[in-house]
This record gives structure tokens, C-alpha cells and sequence, in this order.
């Protein structure tokens, strides 16, 4: 069994990607996994290219920029594992709740991964007519004052379930976590 919250295995070795593109992807240069708490490993094979992305653009002011904090461990397994997920459901939440545990194993508090969670259970709903527009798009830099009203939104969206759950004591547990957030989403897509 390995820690309350898992553990890496080790340090990611990466190298970035220069593409025609705005340049924000890496790619592993060697294996790097996390073991969760369960006992089951989270594989980012050599090779496989990570982006942070499962966090939307629109967020990152308010919950950081993929690639730094205590977070970036966890965000390239996340990454791979939303990948392997293909579009199931059941699979994309059993990767965020991983990115949760993984979040706690890099370093984050309570608070922090909880947010962070916030961020890619948002980042996973992007069939939400809502939303849909905000979370696929460009990652080039941009002034403030260009940022689109349907960006905005998502923002005061994110701070409204950041604020409800804030209201509740802060739990440890993704799958406690995981009902909290779904309710709090709930409620602010129905507003």
C-alpha cells in the first residue's frame, strides 16, 4: 500500500515542443507514473506529449497555469489518463478523482486540490453548450481587456462553485469531494 495519498515515481523527465502553434505542449522523455492510493499505477509512457489542458484556459488565472505549482506531477498523469479515458464518463471521473489524490501526494493542501478539482471536473464538462466555446480554444497570450464575455462567465461561474464549496468543511476524500462538486455545479449551471 503506498501513502495516504500515493506516490510518483520520481521526478518527470521532459523537453518542450516547439510546433506552428502557440508552443505549450511537453513530452516525456522517459516513463512517469503515480501509484494512487488503491494501489493502482497511472501511467504516462515516453513519449506521450502533455499540455495541462484539463484545466481550461479561463481558469488558470484564478487556479494557476498548467506546469507550475505543486500540482504539475499530477497534472501529466491527468493528462495521459484523460486521454486513455476516450470519451467514457465513469473513466474521466475516475481520473479526477486520481488528479485530486495526486494533487495531495505533490504537495497540495486541501484547499489547493480541491480547487484544482473544481477546475478539471469544469475542464471535463465541455459539452456543456454553456461552456463549450471557453474550453476550446487558443493558448496564445492575450491583453485582459480582450478576453470574450462567455470567458468572463465561466470565470464568475468557477468563483460562485469555488465559493459554495468554500461554505463546507474541507474534506480529504475525492469520492465526498466528487458529490460536493456535482452538486455545486448543478446549481450554478442552473442559474
Amino acid at each position: 500500500m503506498t501513502g495516504h495519498h500515493g506516490e510518483f515515481s520520481g521526478e518527470p523527465l521532459t523537453r518542450w515542443c516547439t510546433q506552428d502553434c502557440a508552443d505549450r505542449k511537453m513530452k516525456l522523455e522517459e516513463p512517469f507514473h503515480y501509484v494512487d492510493p488503491e494501489d493502482k499505477t497511472w501511467l504516462a509512457p515516453e513519449g506521450c506529449e502533455i499540455d495541462g489542458a484539463s484545466i481550461p484556459r479561463a481558469l488558470w488565472a484564478l487556479v494557476g497555469s498548467p506546469f507550475t505549482g505543486d500540482y504539475r506531477r499530477a497534472s501529466i498523469v491527468h493528462d495521459q489518463a484523460c486521454r486513455d479515458a476516450l470519451g467514457d464518463l465513469s473513466k474521466r471521473r475516475a481520473a479526477d478523482r486520481m488528479f485530486f489524490h495526486a494533487c495531495r501526494a505533490g504537495g497540495c493542501t486541501v484547499e489547493e486540490a480541491t480547487t484544482l478539482y473544481l477546475g478539471v471536473r469544469i475542464g471535463a464538462m465541455g459539452d456543456l453548450p454553456l461552456w463549450r466555446d471557453c474550453l476550446q480554444e487558443s493558448y496564445a497570450p492575450r491583453p485582459r481587456t480582450s478576453i470574450p464575455a462567455r470567458e468572463r462567465s465561466i470565470e464568475a461561474d468557477f468563483r460562485v462553485a469555488a465559493e459554495l464549496l468554500a461554505e463546507e468543511e474541507p474534506t480529504d476524500d475525492p469520492a465526498q469531494l466528487e458529490a460536493r462538486v456535482n452538486q455545486v455545479l448543478e446549481k450554478v449551471v442552473k442559474q
